[in-house]
């Protein structure tokens, strides 16, 4: 019996070869066991711990802060008007300046002057009483009949007091202007009294104002050589026109 020709395809043998191989590694491939599979490659997880925590909390606030500051600081601002203090001086009480009548003073300056220990300017708070301006000067001196004066009278800035002698004509005190022939008291005379007098200047005034205010009243209308400036000449120019 003939053996069983092969059926024919049209290959060729070389073709035939060459697929039976291919059908042997392919049967042979699948024999053999799959590989396993590479191990997962385990990603070491990190860590925290508190003290990151309290880093990263601290960071956290620390940046809420400069944002909080930065948009504060971009806010726009207002402009208040500064406060305007008001002195005692310049307002009269409620709060409103008396037209006319200037600021308010909270001291008096007044002239003390006649039998006190110490006449001469001196200086109170405001609302003083002519008893208290006696006391400033130094009190009385001697006996004084204090029955003309009111001692229990109010003050005003820049006035003159006479303790125990009387005003002479043309002393702003007396009420009058100049008269002819009167005397200039050398115990209470102003300033400009004295400058009025033939050989005394607003020098020479001051300087027998302050002998005055150093050494109490004149006894003596001699008591003028004393003072810097008066000479004989001076001093028997003026012996008619003064009293002590």
């Amino acid at each position: 019996m003939r053996p069983q020709q092969p059926f024919d395809t049209g290959e060729t043998r070389a073709e035939i070869a060459r697929r039976r191989l291919a059908q042997l590694a392919a049967s042979f491939e699948a024999e053999i066991p799959g590989e396993e599979p590479d191990d997962e490659v385990v990603v070491p997880r990190r860590r925290v711990d508190a003290a990151h925590v309290r880093v990263l909390v601290t960071i956290a606030v620390a940046a809420g802060v400069l944002l909080t500051w930065w948009l504060l600081s971009e806010r726009p601002r207002t402009s208040t008007p500064d406060a305007v203090a008001l002195s005692s001086d310049s307002a009269s009480p409620g709060g409103a300046s008396t037209p006319g009548s200037g600021p308010a003073k909270s001291e008096l300056v007044v002239d003390v002057e006649g039998k006190v220990k110490h006449p001469g300017i001196v200086t109170l708070p405001a609302g003083s009483r002519v008893h208290e301006a006696v006391a400033e000067a130094g009190g009385l001196h001697g006996k004084v009949d204090t029955s003309t004066l009111n001692m229990a009278r109010v003050l005003t800035d820049g006035e003159q007091i006479l303790v125990g002698v009387e005003p002479v004509a043309g002393d702003p005190a007396a009420g009058g202007g100049s008269a002819a022939g009167a005397r200039i008291s050398l115990g209470t005379a102003t300033l400009e009294q004295l400058d009025t007098l033939p050989g005394i200047g607003p020098v020479t005034s001051k300087a027998i104002i302050d002998y005055r205010s150093e050494h109490g009243p004149f006894t003596s209308v001699d008591d003028l050589l004393d003072v810097k400036g008066i000479g004989e000449a001076t001093l028997a120019d003026i012996r008619d026109q003064v009293t002590p």
